[in-house]
């Protein structure tokens, strides 16, 4: 595409608040952006639905709400719009999410190589901030700044890495949020070959790349999720499949595991920490069904265990990533593919976990 051909206006859905369904607005008159310094403007192929969307429209991340996420489909009441973001702190509207973002750079900004205009890209979501790339300071694609539901998006070049690969672009729309966030936990905890990890919510779109990604790292894998999905995460390569909601003491051996990555939390949390073996680590990055959680202390020091929360990634996370795509160590499971329009369904379905994977969003047609 030559730059006198990129459009004036484009397509895209836009978040108009915290809320419900009716806070999401497909638009097709948005201002198409421009690369400023620094910058690639990216024609988005294909984007995809994950945690962080819902949770960021319904307010779930405020302080104000103590319930799982599956409480809040139309918004949680309590939620307090000061903190409503994931980095605690409040969100500018409209904003265009979607962490996800496959596509072709179309245009450059000041002091980025026109040679680059043509590669076909992914965008890293969790993204350092420009000022201060060593701190802990993050923004994320489609939260702090506009994101994947729109035709065109604009992300800072040195986060928008060329992907050499035979797949659609809805297949790769799948990888980066999830399977960063993934990679992100076993790289925190540093996994290695041999080691038994226990990986809940395995079903979902970070679950299912976690249970890829540890079997990729020959661990051996215990996957938890709903007996409908058994087949599908066994496919995956999980050596161990437990049925959502079923104690995990009454398969498991006490001390029997040694990494735990957790997406779910909730009230069975407590029985994470005694499957642990001594010395074991503990790593989380969801909380689906319920952030607060019962801690005996003393099962936290007498056994030596280590806790990670994990959301910052160094920049090798994503790099890694891009390497495994291209050598097809991991496979996308893209289990539905919508129309930009439709991201309301998508959510929809999303939030009714009907399907294993991800759901991907088709934005060029």
């Amino acid at each position: 595409m030559k730059q006198n051909d990129i459009p004036e206006v484009m397509a895209g859905v836009v978040l108009t608040g915290h809320g419900g369904l009716d806070k999401l607005e497909y638009r097709d008159d948005l201002a198409v952006p421009k690369a400023g310094v620094g910058e690639v403007l990216i024609e988005v192929g294909a984007s995809a639905i994950n945690n962080t969307d819902i949770n960021t429209r319904t307010g779930w991340y405020s302080k104000g709400v103590t319930t799982g996420t599956d409480q809040g489909a139309a918004g949680f009441e309590s939620a307090n719009e000061e903190d409503g973001g994931w980095s605690g702190q409040p969100l500018s509207f409209p904003r265009i999410q979607g962490a996800d973002a496959c596509g072709r750079i179309v245009a450059v900004g000041e002091g980025v190589d026109a040679g680059r205009i043509g590669e076909r890209v992914l965008v890293r979501p969790m993204q350092q901030a420009p000022d201060d790339p060593s701190s802990y300071n993050l923004i994320t694609f489609g939260s702090e700044f506009n994101g994947g539901y729109a035709e065109y998006a604009v992300a800072r070049a040195s986060e928008v890495f060329a992907v050499n690969s035979n797949l659609t672009d809805t297949e790769l729309a799948s990888f980066p949020c999830a399977y960063s966030t993934a990679e992100g936990m076993l790289d925190r905890v540093g996994l290695k070959a041999g080691e038994r990890i226990l990986i809940t919510g395995a079903s979902g779109g970070v679950g299912s790349a976690a249970v890829q990604l540890a079997k990729r790292r020959r661990a051996e894998v215990i996957a938890v999720c709903g007996e409908a999905k058994f087949d599908e995460v066994r496919e995956l390569g999980a050596d161990k499949v437990i049925p959502r909601g079923q104690s995990l003491l009454e398969t498991l051996e006490k001390d029997s595991v040694d990494v735990v990555a957790d997406l779910v939390a909730g009230p069975q949390w407590p029985e994470l920490l005694e499957v642990l073996s001594r010395g074991g680590r503990y790593v989380v990055s969801g909380a689906i069904a319920g952030p607060i959680v019962e801690l005996d202390v003393r099962t936290l020091y007498l056994k030596d265990l280590s806790f990670f929360g994990s959301t910052w990634q160094p920049k090798r996370v994503f790099e890694n990533l891009i390497g495994y795509i291209e050598r097809n160590e991991i496979r996308p499971v893209v289990a539905k593919t919508y129309a930009l329009r439709d991201v309301v369904q998508a959510q929809e379905d999303f939030m009714a976990k009907r399907f294993s994977g991800k759901l991907a969003i088709k934005v060029k047609t």
